[in-house]
């Protein structure tokens, strides 16, 4: 099932111009961003038929009309922020800003009755979002919060996993890779925030512990990680009946004194690696999950992906929910894995086989 804003949403300019979304046939996605994760998603949605076109939105007008010149001719630059007036006959928004700015732009979704995916993954981001959940329902809206790596693909993988057992009662995220300056400052930040896990089916903020040695697929191998309060609570939402969620975040690769200015590489490697315990039958076990690939490209894959399927333009991938919620809670797992391994980013059993 897709999603589409109900009739009538979003504003309108008096007058149509060429770059009014309702001259042309199927669906239109309005991106705002255009940094390492917002140009991968970009090319997601161009490559999905279905998507007619798409509007690309900055800060920086100038870097939304390179990327959309590079997508030509399915994509044009839109200038617009949030407190303007959105463009009629948007179909979903996909929103890939630095820290805590998706808020804003979600509020003019839920206004528009537009469905919205952020890909933010710091811990103000994600409560700005978690606390538009009552006016999104009201809306009618789905909110899709934390679609990147992680939270975003981790998520889907725990529920994939989730879908194979009876009873999850405990879930354990590690991460490892940030595409693009704002996702690296994002990933220091929640280094030193302090963490935050699921104990006893309760949500707690814990101490700082030393760090775990956590083994990711090759190339990344084995690094260390500290526990982090970004995504856990999308986790506890997901799986109400775990008895313990975590998130372990590894350090960011450090640059180089000679790389300055200092810019992250958009095409360093990302890593996942999930465990999911529960029970089938009387047996507890334990389903372990791996990913790698480039950061960026990975999580420009689930924030495409998820604004297409919010667009109506891959049916079947996500639950026809309204509010505000994680993927963990709202994907169904095993074909938006299919769809994503189509696309050349895949999941496999932390042995090799592959998931889907």
């Amino acid at each position: 099932m897709g999603y589409r804003p109900r009739a009538g949403a979003g504003g309108s300019s008096p007058d149509p111009t060429s770059g009014d979304p309702t001259l042309t046939d199927g669906a239109t996605v309005l991106l705002v961003g255009a940094g390492a994760v917002g140009g991968r998603a970009a090319r997601q949605l161009v490559e999905t038929p279905g998507i007619a076109r798409l509007l690309v939105a900055s800060r920086d007008l100038e870097r939304a009309e390179r990327l959309s010149t590079v997508m030509a001719p399915h994509a044009e630059p839109l200038d617009w922020k949030p407190g303007r007036p959105l463009p009629g006959g948007l179909s979903a928004i996909a929103c890939a800003l630095r820290t805590g700015a998706d808020a804003a732009v979600a509020q003019a979704a839920i206004a528009a009755g537009i469905p919205i995916v952020s890909a933010g993954d710091d811990s103000v981001g994600l409560a700005g979002l978690e606390v538009l959940d009552g006016p999104a329902r009201a809306a009618g809206v789905l909110v899709a919060a934390g679609a990147g790596l992680a939270p975003g693909l981790a998520d889907v993988l725990a529920r994939h996993a989730s879908d194979a057992l009876e009873h999850v009662d405990e879930v354990g995220v590690a991460r490892f890779g940030a595409g693009g300056e704002a996702c690296v400052a994002s990933s220091r930040r929640a280094r030193r925030e302090r963490p935050a896990e699921v104990r006893d089916g309760l949500l707690v903020p814990t101490k700082r512990t030393g760090h775990e040695l956590v083994w990711f697929p090759d190339p990344v191998g084995a690094q260390e990680c500290q526990l982090v309060a970004p995504g856990v609570a999308l986790l506890q939402h997901a799986f109400p009946d775990a008895q313990r969620v975590s998130v372990r975040m590894a350090e960011p690769e450090a640059r180089s004194w000679w790389q300055w200015p200092r810019k992250a590489d958009a095409e360093s490697w990302g890593a996942l690696r999930v465990e999911v315990w529960g029970r089938r039958g009387r047996l507890r076990e334990v389903l372990v999950y791996g990913v790698i690939e480039r950061t960026a490209i990975a999580a420009g894959a689930v924030l495409g992906v998820t604004a297409a399927a919010l667009a109506g333009a891959l049916p079947g991938l996500l639950l026809p929910e309204v509010g505000t919620h994680g993927l963990g809670e709202i994907v169904a797992a095993r074909a938006f894995l299919a769809e994503l391994a189509g696309r050349g980013v895949k999941a496999a059993v932390f042995e090799g086989v592959p998931v889907a």
